[in-house]
This record gives C-alpha cells, sequence and structure tokens, in this order.
C-alpha cells in the first residue's frame, strides 16, 4: 500500500499504521520523500487524515516525523573514516587561521567541522532517554574532540605560537555573548534537522562554538601557556554544555516524544536526570569562570 502524505502529517500516519499492525509478520513501513510529483497536488488536497489529538497536530506541526530524524541524526553521529579525516582538516585548518590571526581560514574550518551530528545525537538521546544513542553520540563526539587536541597540542609544540594574537586571545575567556551564541547554535542545529534544513551552513554556527576554542586550548597547552589554555579549554566546555542544553529544549519544544506512554515515561525520568546534570555542570564551570576574574 502506498500513501502520499505531506511531510507534518507522516509521525500520526505512521504511528496510527504501526498501532493497528505492529504485530502482523513481516509488517514494515518505508518512509520516501518525495522531491517532486507531476502534476502538481493541490494545497488543499487531503487524501489522508489520520484522527490525532489537537496537542499531538500541533507536536507535529512543521516538522518531520520521529522516525526520519532519528534516521538522519543516528547516520550524522557514526564514527567513521569520513568524520576523523573531516575532524583532522578542520582542525589543521582552524589552527592555520588561528596562528595567522585570519578569521576567514578559521571560518573554514567551521564549513568543514562534522561537529553538529554528534552534539544534535546526543540532545536527542538526552530527550529520548536512548542509552544507545547516547553512547554513539559520545563515542564519536570523544573521538573528535581527543583528534583535535591532540593535532593542536603537536601544531603548539612545534609551531610559534602568540596568546596575545586577536583571534587566540578571544577564545580564551567567557562572557554571555559567547553563551548566547552557544545557545543559538544549539536551537539552529536542531532545527536543521527537525525541519529537514540545509544543514551545512547551520552546522558553522555549532562549530563556531565548539572547533575554535578546542583548536585554541591544544595550541595554547602545546606551547606551554597553561593559564590561557585553561580558559580556552573552560570556554569550549561552557559551548558544549550550552549547546546541548538549548538542543534538548528545542527538541522538547518541537514535540519529540517516544511513541509508547512507557518510553515515555522512561525519557521523562531521563531527561530530568540528564538536565539537572548539564545544568549542574554548567553552573560549576560558571563558578570556575568567577573565581578566575
Amino acid at each position: 500500500m502506498r500513501i502520499l502524505t505531506s511531510a507534518e502529517k507522516t509521525e500520526g500516519l505512521t504511528d496510527l499504521i504501526s498501532e493497528k499492525f505492529a504485530n502482523v509478520d513481516c509488517f514494515r513501513i518505508n518512509i520516501i520523500p518525495v522531491a517532486a510529483t507531476i502534476p502538481s497536488i493541490p494545497e488543499k488536497a487531503e487524501p489522508i487524515q489520520p484522527e490525532v489529538s489537537p496537542e499531538e497536530h500541533k507536536r507535529s506541526k512543521e516538522r518531520i516525523s520521529r522516525e526520519e530524524l532519528y534516521s538522519f541524526i543516528e547516520t550524522a553521529a557514526k564514527l567513521t573514516k569520513v568524520y576523523i579525516a573531516m575532524i583532522v582538516l578542520s582542525s589543521i585548518i582552524a589552527a592555520a587561521g588561528l596562528l595567522s590571526n585570519n578569521v576567514v581560514v578559521i571560518i573554514g574550518a567551521m564549513v568543514v567541522a562534522p561537529l553538529m551530528g554528534p552534539n544534535v545525537a546526543l540532545a536527542l538521546a538526552t530527550t529520548l532517554g536512548d542509552l544507545t544513542l547516547a553512547r554513539n553520540a559520545l563515542k564519536t563526539n570523544l573521538v573528535g574532540i581527543s583528534l583535535a587536541v591532540i593535532l593542536s597540542v603537536a601544531l603548539g609544540f612545534i609551531l610559534p605560537v602568540d596568546p596575545s594574537m586577536p583571534e587566540i586571545r578571544s577564545r580564551t575567556s567567557v562572557g554571555l555573548a559567547e553563551i548566547i551564541v552557544a545557545f543559538a547554535s544549539g536551537c539552529a542545529g536542531v532545527l536543521a534537522f527537525t525541519t529537514a534544513a540545509p544543514a551545512v551552513i547551520i552546522g558553522v554556527a555549532v562549530a563556531v562554538s565548539l572547533l575554535p576554542p578546542l583548536v585554541a586550548f591544544g595550541l595554547l597547552l602545546g606551547a606551554g601557556y597553561v593559564s590561557h589554555a585553561t580558559g580556552a579549554l573552560l570556554l569550549f566546555l561552557v559551548n558544549l554544555i550550552s549547546v546541548n542544553l538549548a538542543g534538548v529544549a528545542t527538541f522538547i519544544a518541537q514535540g519529540i516524544l517516544p511513541r509508547n506512554w512507557w518510553e515515555a515515561d522512561r525519557a521523562r525520568r531521563a531527561t530530568s536526570i540528564a538536565i539537572v546534570l548539564w545544568v549542574l555542570l554548567l553552573a560549576a564551570l560558571l563558578m570556575i569562570l568567577a573565581t578566575r576574574i
């Protein structure tokens, strides 16, 4: 059976069909995006109208279905050879931009950096209470962060590093503006996935909060500027937590919930615990920053 429906109605329709036929042998739903159809379908044409509550209709409005979203994000969070190569390349480019005080080169590094996928995946895992997705996202994030740090420390040890250069100095302190940018980046990253918008440009917003301070930390640490390196590390950690908190808040605002009530109950508990931990970590970092001022 083939059903053509609009993207925002997909989740309600798949939930309805799954409830009826989930126990049938060989049951499967394949969701296939339609790039175009000829002749065009009138906007008022509604061939399928699954019965959903007003609250559920509001949740699914203007976003893709839960299953499509999960598939996109799960793929983006995988640890692959391409991801590792992009981390290495973006770190080298970012280090070159920081050392030459060239903002254009730094922006180029953020275009290459694949940091949005694992961080949005971590926010989704927090929202859904999905431990498997959380483990995969954390593993991918940790590998990427470790590679960026190791490479930038090596470059800092070999190349001359001047902590007074504006592009490096600006990554060694945390202010309200940086936190606002990180929260906005997290929201933008989630919206890119939930609305199936082009994610490349929005990925720059996430990278601007994460990659430059991380590489600055490695360069300064490799060059022996421990105090400046600590400031860059604190900025990176504050931004990382802010991006994920904003991502969780955006997923909740868009009504991303598990299909079954028992999964939803488990997800609410996991989300509450994770949010409390994120907030406590952010508060602890801000207290540390306050003592450094």
